[in-house]
């Protein structure tokens, strides 16, 4: 099939690459705008942008897709299919129709569950045991659309959002190509959605991942493990932000009330929670590089009193 693929971050270079090694024609990208990064706010391509520029195709970075010259050039491509994999914005129904056999989106768990922006950062915050991607057909709802095929994966006790991202980034492109393929030789046909089961991803803000102390070990885990590496996972130690890696739970530990904090010698660095405590991995304390927590706790020198918070 001839082909323009849609998508923005590097979790959809993946599916991309897979699309440029098929069988199918991609003569085109949509991707978003230049946008701001770093600490100069230069603008800076998508990761999808780069690759596909290193590939020859022609990019298109519409500030809006129901913008008319990008619908008219889009037409233009005539493509039967767009793929689609976290493109960062909403496809108006002008945008829908123009390839004949419409939009296909790659997303990152078993539809109906976690319909949304976030889904696998809601996935491991949640604490289900399996999660997985899927291709369905795009339409004007939120991911409502009926779907073509499934894939699962099993959710580590020690996964970030990062680390099963990216796993569902490969798995799921190879999911989106046999798709393409399902759709072109017709032995595909999309079933709808169930009913039952239906819930939603909203995004995570940096205030959503700020740790509450006094919530179980369990919890406070999931939250960093959900929010790890965005938008990253804080509490604060006399009044300063401290950016927090994924922990372990410590069962066996000196008990701690919440939020107390205790360098154990070689051990390590342990805070209380609302059930056992846990021990802390790597810290960012403000203004400074990642470091591991025994050396933060050093340095900062520790007090009886001292909190996070």
């Amino acid at each position: 099939m001839r082909l323009v693929f849609a998508g923005t971050p590097e979790v959809a270079v993946p599916a991309l690459e897979a699309l440029l090694a098929s069988r199918h024609e991609v003569v085109g990208v949509i991707t978003r705008p230049d946008a701001p990064s770093g600490r100069g706010r230069a603008l800076t391509a998508s990761p999808v942008k780069e690759r596909a520029l290193a590939a020859g195709l022609e990019v298109l970075t519409p500030t809006k897709p129901s913008d008319p010259d990008f619908q008219a050039r889009l037409t233009a491509l005539a493509p039967e299919c767009i793929p689609i994999v976290a493109y960062g914005a909403l496809v108006p129904p002008s945008a829908l129709g123009i390839p004949s056999r419409g939009w296909v989106n790659l997303h990152f768990s078993l539809l109906p569950a976690w319909r949304g922006a976030a889904p696998v950062q809601r996935s491991v915050l949640a604490g289900d045991e399996i999660t997985g991607a899927t291709t369905f057909q795009l339409e004007v709802g939120l991911d409502t659309g009926p779907v073509f095929g499934v894939i699962t994966e099993t959710i580590r006790a020690s996964d970030t959002s990062g680390d099963l991202l990216a796993r569902l980034a490969v798995s799921g492109a190879g999911l989106l190509v046999a798709t393409m393929d399902g759709i072109e030789d017709g032995s595909l046909v999309a079933v709808p959605q169930p009913p039952d089961g239906v819930s939603h991803a909203a995004k995570l803000n940096p205030d959503d991942v700020r740790v509450d102390w006094s919530t179980p070990a369990l919890h406070v885990d999931r939250l960093i493990r959900a929010g790890t590496p965005a938008p990253g996972p804080w509490t604060t130690h006399r009044d300063k932000r401290l950016k927090l890696g994924p922990v372990t739970l410590a069962p066996d530990a000196e008990p701690l009330g919440a939020g107390h904090i205790r360098l154990a010698g070689k051990s390590g660095v342990f805070v209380g929670t609302g059930s056992v405590p846990v021990r802390l991995g790597e810290v960012r304390p403000e203004g400074k590089p990642v470091m591991a927590a025994d050396a933060w706790a050093r340095g900062v020198r520790l007090g009886e009193d001292d909190r996070l918070v």
